[in-house]
């Protein structure tokens, strides 16, 4: 029996049911990406950071979510929320992101500049769901394997569907898009203490216990390292968050052991196993997964096995 993860109040089982398929099929990039913790770890941060940088973003997480008080408990609700798009089945994915825009269809106010924001503003929207796809493929990109422009571009156009159930008006189709949209909201950036608060409790062993806090720092360092480099700068994030040598190293070591290492009890086997694959599909060979997926897509359903 697999483990079952809930999500505001729902449980949510990737092994059932049976042969539902994913909003992301087994042979996509996004499969292999969101298999890799350090790379979510990393592309998530990067993420908020992209988010926090944009006012109105910044005080609809910061004064309407739990983060800063419950960051481990708001980063692990917005983890099985991406999961769920990606490995989950449609009808759970379906039930989950309506949930959540449930939530944001509350979250309203102004800013500290006096800048009224509404969660579901279009604009907003469009630029959430750009960072959450550049930070997760930067991540893996930069520090578990270099995707090819094709790879790219699959990944971009795998998300579509998940994004417009979100609301999303214009998907990001690549890494030109992500920088078009970058320039028209570049003005707008500004520091703040928040993103510096921010960091620190992802550095802190508030946000990953267990984890040696050397261990935590690199990773934080390693999102602010994929932050294009003008966003940096209107953030000022200084050299005290540059990435060392020895950092990089160590991130990209923990990224390849991660990326070898079979989770069998996450998502991605968990998914694997509902769509009749073996629970390590995600971590063998490309060619090994061709031959595993083409036995299974011409297996009998589930019904004419038995009837």
């Amino acid at each position: 029996m697999s483990e079952q993860k809930t999500y505001l109040g729902w449980k949510v089982d990737y092994t059932q049911p049976p042969g539902e398929p994913a909003f992301a099929a087994p042979d996509s990039v996004s499969w292999q990406v969101f298999k890799n913790p350090v790379a979510l770890a990393i592309g998530g941060v990067c993420a908020v950071l992209l988010e926090f940088a944009d006012a109105r973003i910044r005080s609809g997480v910061w004064d309407h979510s739990v983060f800063k008080t419950d960051p481990i408990g708001r980063s692990k609700r917005t983890g099985i929320a991406a999961m769920v798009g990606v490995y989950g089945p449609q009808s759970a994915a379906r039930r989950v992101i309506q949930g959540v825009t449930n939530m944001h269809s509350k979250v309203q106010g102004e800013t500290p500049g006096g800048e009224a924001y509404k969660a579901l503003d279009p604009e907003l929207l469009d630029w959430v769901s750009a960072t959450a796809g550049y930070g997760f493929l930067m991540a893996y990109h930069r520090f578990v394997r270099e995707l090819t422009e094709d790879e790219i571009t699959r990944f971009f156009t795998e998300g579509e569907p998940v994004a417009r159930l979100y609301g999303v008006q214009h998907p990001l189709r690549s890494l030109e898009h992500f920088n078009c949209m970058l320039a028209h909201l570049l003005p707008r950036f500004e520091p703040h203490p928040i993103n510096t608060e921010f960091l620190a409790i992802m550095t802190s062993g508030r946000a990953a216990p267990g984890v040696p806090k050397g261990l935590q720092s690199a990773l934080v360092h390693a999102a602010v390292d994929i932050l294009p480099r003008q966003v940096r700068a209107r953030l000022g994030l200084g050299k005290d968050y540059n990435l060392s040598p020895l950092g990089r190293l160590t991130v990209k070591a923990m990224a390849t052991a991660a990326e070898h290492t079979p989770d069998l009890t996450g998502p991605a086997a968990e998914a694997a196993e509902r769509l009749g694959l073996p629970r390590s599909y995600v971590w063998k060979s490309a060619a090994e997964r061709r031959r595993l997926l083409s036995a299974a897509q011409s297996a009998p359903a589930p019904q004419e096995a038995a009837a």
